[in-house]
């Protein structure tokens, strides 16, 4: 631990050798929340630092000791503070060497330490290590420590900031227990900031009739206010041309064009320079030319389902599908069967989907979205089951005759879409159903 603790003291002093001057904490004071943790530290006596982390030994917030904390805070440099803290909290404190008392008691906690910053406190987040002295009052009992840990700054304001800090003390004396002391609080500093003296600055009488900052003799329009950078010329439209020189003076341009904005032949608001098809009007995703038909029928790709496909519009500019075909997947869907309260497709049923099948087949363009419905009979939730499966059933069949998942879309819908009155046997006939429909999109 003394090896631990040189090497600490070391880093702090090589900061503050290094440390600047230039950016300094105003005397400040500090509210803020504690905790302190007396079981992870006597873990971390019995054993290492590794077999308390590989065991998750660290003590629960809910056994930790909460307190309150006041700190004065003053800037010895810009990377390094001085603080000031007192903290109070009640607690069980483990005297080294006596018996443990159940029993809480305020314990009074007093640390003055240096806040070593990597960072001024011109910067929002700014890491510190702290290390200094300390004494305490439980009871009858005076001890002394040592308070070395790691802090976080965070500035929220012109010198208002909230600190975080976890130590850990190292007793100095006998009745003195090892501890972890963590803090969140907020510091603000209540000093007047200093009056600025102004400083009077001599002006050295220039000629300059018209006002602009640039001398007679370096101006080549001295009785029109301009640019420096246009040795004194002005430029209405700030495109770094004068205006005598520009063809353009109220429109910004560059100097290719002579102070002219560049062209845009097709009027599609993007330039000629940028634009592929600068005579005809287009897209900026398409780099100023219109939108594609690859296919040539008429629906932009941007809008036709089958691109690469010739179809009319009215079929998203895909092909549509044959009529014939179509009422042959409408025939077989209605010879499609099942066992009673099941969704075991019953033999009679091979025949209609075995020519769906070949028909996918033949069209490897062709999907069907495979729909089951059921009458009221039974509850909503058996009945929705039921469709899912029976829907799934034929779906399964026809990937079994070679056709690709992909292509088909089975759903239930239960008995919430009846085509008849599900009061009558005729009609919970008919809303016991399938329903196939055919598309190439």
């Amino acid at each position: 631990m003394k090896k631990y603790i040189l090497t600490f003291l070391t880093m702090i002093g090589c900061t503050i050798a290094f440390a600047q001057n230039d950016y300094k904490k105003a005397p400040s004071f500090a509210i803020g929340f504690s905790l302190t943790d007396f079981q992870t530290a006597a873990d971390l006596r019995r054993t290492t630092l590794g077999n308390v982390l590989k065991n998750k030994q660290w003590s629960k917030t809910s056994r930790m000791s909460p307190g309150a904390y006041v700190s004065y805070l003053q800037g010895l440099g810009s990377h390094i503070d001085f603080a000031g803290t007192l903290t109070g909290s009640y607690t069980a404190y483990p005297v080294p060497d006596k018996l443990v008392d159940t029993k809480q008691f305020l314990l009074l906690e007093a640390a003055a330490t240096a806040n070593i910053k990597l960072m001024s406190d011109k910067y929002f987040f700014v890491p510190f290590v702290t290390a200094g002295v300390g004494g305490a009052k439980y009871k009858g009992y005076y001890s002394a420590f040592l308070p070395l840990g790691l802090g976080l700054q965070f500035k929220i304001a012109d010198d208002a900031f909230i600190l975080t800090n976890a130590q850990y003390r190292v007793p100095v004396t006998e009745l003195t227990a090892y501890h972890f002391y963590y803090s969140i609080g907020f510091a603000k500093s209540f000093a007047k900031p200093k009056a600025e003296v102004p400083v009077a600055v001599e002006v050295p009488v220039v000629t300059d009739r018209d006002g602009d900052g640039v001398l007679d003799a370096d101006d080549k329009c001295p009785d029109i206010a301009g640019l420096a950078s246009l040795q004194g010329c002005p430029d209405r439209d700030g495109d770094g041309i004068a205006d005598a020189d520009d063809k353009c003076p109220d429109v910004a341009g560059p100097a290719k064009y002579q102070g002219c904005p560049i062209p845009d032949t097709d009027g599609d608001g993007i330039n000629d320079e940028d634009d592929k098809c600068p005579a005809v009007k287009g897209f900026a995703r398409y780099q100023g030319c219109p939108i594609p038909d690859t296919d040539g029928d008429g629906v932009n790709d941007e809008e036709d389902k089958c691109p690469s496909r010739p179809g009319p519009a009215s079929n998203q500019g895909c092909p549509e599908i044959a009529k014939e075909v179509i009422e042959k997947i409408n025939f077989a869907a209605k010879n499609v069967f099942f066992a009673t309260g099941s969704y075991k497709l019953l033999a009679k049923s091979n025949k209609s989907l075995d020519a769906v099948a070949a028909l996918l087949k033949t069209d490897e363009s062709l999907m069907i979205d495979i729909d089951g419905h059921t009458d009221s009979q039974g509850s909503d939730e058996s009945n929705q089951v039921l469709s899912d499966n029976r829907a799934g059933a034929v779906k399964n069949y026809l990937i079994s005759k070679g056709i690709d998942a992909s292509r088909l879309k089975s759903t239930g819908y239960g008995e919430t879409k009846p085509i008849a009155d599900n009061k009558t046997a005729a009609g919970r006939a008919k809303n016991r159903r399938t329903e196939m429909t055919v598309r190439n999109f």
